[in-house]
């Protein structure tokens, strides 16, 4: 189906960006993905090109233009399966919290490093007790003169391997009351003494992204590497989720129609029973319904993303979305693997990888059962 959110100028960002990704990007991705790690060098050449933070002010390195070009970013990184490279994590995830909370001094830095790929970023918020639940995070910041101390470890974190600067969710005022607003955000850099990145943990799918453990032992960061004001990190957490999940519904609907396609291509060149798997009725059926559904998914993520851009409330879209299309993507993954047959189940099928990295989708940037519960409270449930 046709769709209409796209100016003539953004398809030209598309095809220079595909340009682009199809010559340094995915040529690579093999070996990330054998790695568990993308190169420094691929990240500089994205920042040279203006591809991290399309929507980043122009002061300071950005194009100042709107959220959709940073969106097709994300299409296109999923068209070639290039997760490794987490592009949308460090502009569209990371970034704002600079771009929104950060003082000029900080903006200068950090913010500019981050547009140009020389400061990679990562954010730091689940624990190894603590996952969706982020009041009762245990690391703390504790003030000492002009510096805060932070103990405490992380878990899961991406780009942890690779980034240069970690927006940590700290405790400040462990006694707060309620618990939240105690929470605070601080700029750590990796060269920090007393901050340590721990293994770069082994997963079922997402192979070439690092995720990482990290530890903090009486690390002492400088006050001024504070973001924003004390105790109001919850809800700037809170404010900048929206577009976290709605960036993980893009992608993640930019992956089912891959799966989709590749999977049409391949029932109609294999043959069983003396015809084309694609001649029989279950395989029509089936293909029939998971390319209705994409369109349904399409359909919706272009509205929220409208919405979004529009500077509108879009926090029940965005949680509609995430959960509705990360489930879609991995109950499309699993029954385009089954139309595979056997060789689905081989790693030289691109197939058995999409089964794979999809199974994080409805985990992270808030379960799917949060989203359930986000949108129970909007529809006055609670």
């Amino acid at each position: 189906m046709q769709r209409d959110i796209f100016s003539e100028e953004h398809e030209l960002f598309r095809q220079q960006f595909r340009r682009f990704a199809e010559a340094e990007i995915e040529p690579k991705v093999e070996k990330w993905n054998r790695d568990g790690i993308t190169d420094r060098e691929t990240w500089r050449r994205a920042g040279e090109e203006g591809f991290l933070g399309a929507n980043a002010p122009e002061e300071y390195g950005g194009a100042g233009a709107d959220f959709i070009y940073d969106a097709i970013i994300m299409e296109e990184m999923a068209r070639i399966r290039a997760h490794a490279m987490m592009i949308s994590l460090h502009s569209d995830i990371c970034m704002p919290y600079l771009k929104v909370y950060a003082s000029h001094e900080q903006k200068e830095k950090y913010l500019t490093g981050a547009i140009a790929g020389e400061t990679l970023l990562a954010i730091a918020m689940t624990e190894p007790g603590t996952g969706s639940d982020l009041a009762n995070i245990q690391t703390k910041a504790i003030r000492d003169g002009d510096h805060y101390v932070i103990n405490g470890s992380k878990t899961f974190i991406s780009n942890g391997q690779i980034c240069d600067l970690v927006i940590v969710v700290a405790k400040t005022d462990p006694d707060a009351n309620p618990p939240h607003e105690g929470i605070s955000l601080i700029l750590v850099e990796a060269d920090t003494p007393g901050f340590e990145r721990g293994r770069n943990l082994e997963k079922l799918g997402l192979k070439g992204q690092d995720t990482s453990e990290l530890f903090f032992h009486d690390c002492r960061v400088p006050v001024k590497n504070l973001l924003g004001r004390e105790g109001q990190g919850f809800k700037m957490l809170m404010n900048q989720l929206q577009q976290e999940r709605l960036s993980i519904a893009i992608s993640s609907i930019a992956s089912c129609r891959r799966s989709l396609e590749d999977t049409i291509a391949y029932v109609k060149e294999r043959t069983a029973f003396g015809q084309r798997i694609s001649s029989f009725q279950n395989t029509q059926f089936k293909l029939a319904e998971l390319a209705t559904e994409v369109e349904i998914g399409q359909a919706f993520v272009d509205q929220c993303l409208m919405q979004h851009i529009r500077g509108e409330d879009a926090v029940m879209g965005a949680s509609m979305a995430k959960w509705w299309i990360t489930d879609l993507q991995k109950r499309l993954s699993s029954e385009c693997l089954q139309l595979h047959g056997g060789y689905g189940f081989m790693s030289e099928y691109p197939i058995s990888s999409d089964y794979a990295d999809a199974a994080v989708q409805s985990i992270y940037a808030g379960t799917n059962e949060i989203m359930k519960m986000i949108i129970a409270r909007r529809l006055g449930l609670e």
